[in-house]
């Protein structure tokens, strides 16, 4: 057995210890329905402290800060770019625009003698990323080239290497060598995109340059928040990937706030947002410039609101719900998936409310009747708290089809005005909602289309067990040294989380604590789906059920509170830090930092299925 194997029993094993100190579920104390304890200054401080050191760590290293900003389109045309003197070349380096096409590369010694070089396909691939060509050189210094694009090709910069990797300088003037300050030693993922931001990114400047978007196989307003990133910090790795960071910080806060609903002030709502922070899913899904960060970010929130109605009848809350589903359904549809599950627990719960109007105290029936009294129908005999009942549900079913229909349908409609003016669509015009109905019949088509095989997909069955993480990134470097990051849940939460369903399963059942069904409802309104859908997934699709697999350890730490077990402080926080050590050990391959390829292997690869080995030919 590999040394590394040994980690994952060990790990095991304190999960258990910690789930030793379980109190007798039959007949402890519930965690409490009220609005539950307030939370003293320390509170507050802590969480302060976390969201900031959090914040500190996500944005750190999250992406250069500076690119190229002048590109230049090719239509078959070329540009001639003179060096400052005849040098020997080694290489070319060039940045990628927004739009594809072909390159032929020439170089010569005087101007007038051409010598082919080499050409360049810029597929949808290879998009806002530095790129290293092929490049066949003469062996004579060379004091030109020449480049012929085709197709629109969009240049940001280029540069032509000497024999040690050095950028020469240029004497010509244009968009292509007025940044070569810029050109870094070799791409990499704080220089370029990775993974699906060749999609996202490139279609956040797409929206923001008015063209038609290459990627709309997701609603729009994902990619439109990502470009509030480009906006305020420009068209950079940092830029694009900002606004996904930022909301996996202020993700802490608000699942903070939730479980402080749920489960009172004190210590627990600090608990679960620290299991929160040191989820290895939730630190590099946020610092990708892809969708989830915000779907996931608006469920959350749909979840939070959602349950302030229920247990304090807040109808504010229910319409900030709504609204929220609107923003995340506008954003990715497993945001629909959230809100079948809110549209159940909301059935529930008129339900139980007409059951319970319709119970009858005690010796109701033990009246004496009258002779000669009539019989009355049971309209006639209709009570004025069950007639008060039934206006209130037609009235909150107005109110949800105002708030969970009309408004995210508005919102959803909204989000399409980017794809309106490139091609000459009047806003809200029959075209208009012609062009967003097609786009849901493209999406839903595209989705359920989709036959392709990739080396890290993995089944819902495998994400609850973190058997097949995803891999984003992976780059080698000299003497043995590596750069790598991947997708998939801190097994401590993982592993203690999926037992945490199982107790919420046991109250929810047999206790019928409402509390425990709404987080069970929760998470598998996100994964059911997932069961049948046969199509490629990955394991950043369990994206979402994190946040309830942290509140379900919440709620355990809640029963042992509640129930007066000795030491639940301590278990309670030492399963926390027990995570925020295997963060800290795991995060060389969830922040892409530079590691012993040698060393992590040994250290990280707990399982055979991790990809923490090169596994790509």
């Amino acid at each position: 057995m590999k040394s590394s194997y040994l980690f994952p029993i060990l790990a095991a094993l304190l999960i258990v210890l910690f789930y030793l100190g379980l109190p007798e579920l039959k007949t402890c104390a519930l965690p409490p329905a009220e609005r539950g304890r307030r939370g003293g200054p320390r509170e507050g401080a802590f969480l302060a402290l976390l969201t900031l050191a959090y914040a500190a760590l996500a944005f750190f290293r999250l992406g250069d800060a500076q690119a190229p900003q002048s590109f230049r389109a090719f239509e078959g045309d070329s540009l001639t770019l003179e060096l400052a003197e005849p040098a020997p070349v080694g290489g070319l380096t060039l940045y990628t625009g927004v739009v594809p096409g072909s390159y032929i590369f020439e170089l010569s010694p005087d101007g007038e003698v051409w010598l082919p070089a080499g050409e360049y396909s810029q597929g949808y691939a290879d998009l806002l990323k530095w790129q290293t060509p092929a490049l066949t050189a003469p062996e004579l210094p060379v004091r030109y080239l020449r480049v012929t694009g085709y197709d629109g090709a969009e240049l940001g910069e280029l540069a032509l290497l000497g024999p040690s990797g050095e950028a020469l300088p240029w004497l010509t003037a244009s968009e292509l060598t007025d940044e070569q300050a810029l050109v870094p030693p070799e791409p990499d993922y704080l220089n370029s995109c990775y993974f699906d931001e060749i999609y996202h990114a490139r279609t956040a400047v797409e929206h923001l340059r008015g063209m038609r978007p290459y990627e709309i196989s997701h609603p729009p307003l994902g990619k439109l928040l990502i470009g509030l990133g480009i906006r305020l910090f420009g068209q950079t790795p940092f830029g694009w990937r900002f606004m996904g960071t930022l909301f996996g910080v202020l993700m802490l806060p608000a699942l903070w706030l939730f479980a402080r609903r749920l489960f009172g002030g004190g210590l627990v709502p600090g608990c679960c947002a620290a299991l929160l922070a040191a989820d290895f899913m939730h630190f590099t899904q946020t610092r990708i410039a892809t969708i989830d960060s915000y779907a996931v970010f608006f469920i959350l929130l749909m979840y939070a609101f959602f349950w302030l109605w229920l247990s304090e009848g807040s109808l504010p809350a229910l319409a900030l719900s709504g609204l929220c589903f609107g923003l995340g359904a506008a954003t990715k549809w497993i945001c629909l998936y959230a809100s079948l599950g809110l549209g159940f627990a909301w059935l529930c719960r008129w339900i139980g409310a007409f059951v319970n109007s319709g119970s009858k105290p005690k010796g109701a029936n033990k009246a004496p009747k009258k002779k000669g009294t009539p019989h009355q129908s049971p309209a006639a005999t209709a009570s004025p708290q069950g007639e008060a009942l039934l206006s209130e549900f037609f009235k909150n079913v107005a109110f949800c089809l105002v708030f969970f229909v009309l408004i995210p349908a508005l919102i959803y409609c909204l989000s399409y005005l980017p794809y309106a003016a490139p091609r000459g669509v009047r806003p809200f015009s029959g075209a208009y909602f012609r062009m967003v109905w097609d786009n849901q019949v493209y999406m839903f088509r595209y989705h359920a289309g989709v036959d392709a095989t990739h080396p890290y997909s993995s089944r819902w069955y495998q994400w609850m067990l973190d058997i097949r993480p995803i891999l984003y990134y992976l780059k080698y470097y000299p003497d043995n040294v590596r750069s790598s990051f991947g997708a998939w849940l801190n097994p401590i939460l993982c592993w203690s989380g999926l037992l945490a369903l199982f107790v919420l399963g046991y109250t929810a059942v047999f206790r019928r604590d409402r509390k425990a069904a709404f987080l069970l409802l929760g998470y598998f309104a996100q994964l059911s789906p997932w069961l049948f859908i046969t199509r490629i997934t990955f394991a950043y699709h369990y994206f979402a059920c994190s946040l309830f697999l942290v509140l379900a350890l919440g709620y355990v730490f809640s029963l042992m509170r509640e129930a007066g077990v000795p030491g639940w402080r301590a278990r309670a926080v030492g399963l926390c830090a027990l995570s925020a050590a295997v963060f800290a050990l795991f995060y060389p391959a969830v922040s892409g930092a530079l590691v012993d390829n040698t060393l992590a292997t040994g250290l990280l690869k707990w399982l055979p299925t991790w990809p923490f080995v090169r596994m790509l030919p």
